[in-house]
């Protein structure tokens, strides 16, 4: 079955603010028929006053998981073009100050809900012959930062899923593409900084020292770092994933994430280390 654009659905995660909240209302100017989710329930309420068919979905909650899919199915006659895994967020802090049960909750939404997901939508991709699975992974995804490790590692690991299905889907019209963004304006670092102050015990840690400077990073208000762009650079990704014939693997955002592309290709690991730890 093949679509025109204005048939075109997409199931987006994580639209309570920054890159999923910017890309579900640009997109629904383009036409699409977007379901945006979000983990609370005043989200959802705000986003669909705002005009959207909005649906909770939390992706530590399988059962959140399975009646946001049904719900946006029933909407859709048991069609869907298109699904955007944008939902996630970063636990700050070394990684021996992470204990398991907080890297097993930073999994539990990056990946593992991100995948069940992903795992309810394949069928009927596969029935209709077509489909986008859109992931929202990271510069992090390929380079690692230090305390930043527990993030670091669900997206590295969403890469390794991602490229898996995208040899298995082969030749069956369903496209993965991973968007890799460098610093975009959004709540990341506000909801970051809640979460290390949640789950880490930063007196009693080796990096207490670092950790303060760490901190107020994440605090500052406006961009932290340079070349921090507004979301609208990802929905140029985003839309070039959803409408290119045969989209790309992968889509590169801002400028840290060219760079240290290309540095991870040419240079030795001990290398790349001495730089990143200047970061």
């Amino acid at each position: 079955m093949k679509f025109s654009r204005l048939d075109k659905t997409i199931l987006i995660t994580g639209c309570s603010s920054g890159i999923g909240e910017y890309c579900a209302f640009e997109l629904q100017k383009m036409g699409y028929q977007v379901f945006a989710t979000a983990r609370k329930i005043e989200d959802v309420e705000k986003l669909s006053k705002r005009g959207l068919q909005a649906y909770q979905l939390d992706l530590a909650d399988s059962e959140s998981i399975k009646s946001a899919v049904a719900q946006v199915l029933d909407q859709t006659g048991g069609q869907l073009y298109a699904l955007f895994n944008n939902g996630a967020y970063g636990q700050p802090g070394a990684v021996e100050d992470l204990s398991r049960e907080v890297l097993r909750e930073q999994f539990e939404t990056n990946l593992f809900g991100t995948h069940e997901l992903t795992q309810l939508i394949m069928p009927v991709m596969r029935k209709q012959g077509e489909g986008r699975i859109i992931q929202n992974s990271s510069v992090l995804g390929f380079v690692a930062l230090k305390f930043r490790g527990a993030y670091n590692a669900s997206k590295f690991a969403l890469e390794g899923l991602s490229d898996t299905m995208r040899l298995e889907l082969q030749g069956s019209n369903i496209h993965v593409v991973l968007i890799e963004p460098g610093p975009v304006t959004s709540l990341f670092r506000k909801n970051a900084a809640l979460k290390f102050m949640q789950h880490i015990d930063r007196e009693n840690s080796h990096f207490s020292t670092e950790y303060q400077a760490m901190v107020d990073r994440l605090q500052k208000e406006g961009p932290a770092v340079p070349f921090t762009l507004p979301p609208d650079a990802v929905m140029k990704k985003v839309a070039l994933a959803l409408e290119k014939k045969i989209p790309n693997p992968r889509y590169y955002v801002t400028f840290p994430t060219y760079l240290f592309g290309y540095l991870k290709r040419i240079l030795s690991s001990h290398g790349l280390d001495k730089i990143l730890n200047r970061v």
